[in-house]
């Protein structure tokens, strides 16, 4: 059974690996701030190949077992992870986990940004998820978090993330700081090479779309598996990461 947050996690994988996705969507271009209407710039060239119109509603949730993933993280993960052949193994949210803390470790020894072909747009969105996945843990969950969310009067806007009828209605760049912690975006922003404006538009993007993905329904009727997902991939990035977050 693939995860809430499959297919988004699989599909920044494979844009943080693309050794073009420097090239192709740089890190310190020029921004559209609280885009709405599907997702932004940053968020869209990155599952939309540069359509920031593009809506992963759209998209079904497939199995991990069928995606490949032998080819979306070749070599580097069956380095990283004891020269395991194939991924198998890697399927549910242990295995979401194991994806991206492997695609965050091929970055984070000298920083991303500095490595032969990464720092594109893909491994800023990457190194900001677990932010996000971490926010909603330390708010007791799905609904703490929401309940965070609307308690900054921005009940509006997660109305609109759990919606199937709605696009995101990202939050304000500026709003990020209320949520999240200034030395969170810094440290983003040296790991990647993005400035701080960036990180915190990647951030108003990326947070409406993991709430999007972790309520298929429209409602809260699967937070009890958003929330395991979410224990779940942080606990294996811990892991992986040396308890990097």
């Amino acid at each position: 059974m693939s995860g809430l947050l499959g297919n988004l996690i699989t599909q920044v994988a494979r844009s943080a690996l693309d050794p073009n996705d420097a090239q192709r969507n740089p890190v310190n271009q020029r921004i559209n701030t609280r885009r709405t209407g599907g997702l932004g710039d940053v968020l869209g060239s990155v599952l939309g190949g540069g359509n920031a119109g593009y809506n992963p509603r759209q998209y079904n949730r497939v199995n991990m077992n069928q995606l490949g993933m032998d080819d979306i993280l070749g070599g580097m993960l069956r380095g990283q992870m004891g020269g395991r052949a194939g991924m198998g193994g890697m399927a549910g949210a242990g295995g979401l986990g194991s994806i991206l803390g492997s695609v965050l470790g091929s970055g984070m020894g000298g920083g991303m940004a500095r490595r032969s072909g990464m720092g594109g747009k893909g491994m800023l969105i990457a190194a900001l998820m677990p932010m996000v996945l971490g926010f909603i843990q330390r708010n007791g969950g799905l609904s703490g978090a929401l309940s965070k969310v609307q308690n900054l009067g921005m009940g509006n806007q997660a109305q609109s993330w759990m919606s199937n009828q709605q696009d995101n209605d990202n939050l304000d760049p500026e709003e990020v700081t209320r949520l999240f912690d200034s030395s969170e975006i810094q440290q983003v922003a040296q790991q990647t090479g993005a400035d701080e404006t960036e990180v915190r538009q990647g951030l108003a993007e990326l947070f409406p779309e993991v709430v999007n993905q972790l309520t298929p329904e429209g409602g809260l009727e699967h937070e009890a598996q958003a929330n395991q997902e979410v224990d779940a991939i942080m606990s294996q990035l811990s892991g992986m990461l040396g308890g990097r977050g």
